[in-house]
């Protein structure tokens, strides 16, 4: 089922239990998808790369926004933006371990030849596109950088 389906499918859910917090989430996923449609002029369906790159950039900009929250002293507004987390997260692949990660990574340096910090960007572009949706980005740079200093 693609992601805009699905979403709707537990809109619908989150209505009938009078769930606020997950309601709120599905609507951002939905306003997100409506927008990338029209950006691009696709009235097609999006492919599941794009779909898990949409839903792994709202749980970055939720988990972001709650960092931000904690500093300054707001748990209150934290906590709202990781309870949307938690609802958005369902929609992406079970994430993969640190220990996987550099698993994943070594093979991706292995197999490009990389050495150096010189060849992060072409090792980073190779990881990104392997495991997207698995791993965030912040996770995929550190193993990275520790593998290539």
């Amino acid at each position: 089922m693609a992601l805009e389906q699905e979403v709707m499918q537990k809109m619908k859910e989150a209505m009938k239990a009078k769930d606020s917090v997950a309601l709120a989430s599905l609507r951002s996923i939905k306003n997100e998808i409506l927008k990338a449609k029209t950006a691009t002029s696709n009235k097609e369906d999006m492919d599941e790369t794009e779909e898990l790159k949409l839903v792994q950039r709202l749980v970055k900009q939720r988990k972001d926004s709650a960092d931000v929250y904690l500093e300054q002293n707001r748990k209150d507004l934290a906590d709202v933006e990781l309870a949307e987390v938690e609802v958005i997260e369902q929609f992406l692949p079970v994430q993969l371990s640190e220990e996987e990660v550099d698993k994943e990574v070594k093979a991706i340096i292995q197999e490009s030849g990389a050495s150096t910090m010189k060849d992060m960007g072409k090792v980073m572009g190779m990881a990104s596109q392997k495991l997207v949706g698995k791993a965030d980005g912040k996770t995929i740079s550190k193993i990275v950088k520790d593998n290539l200093s």
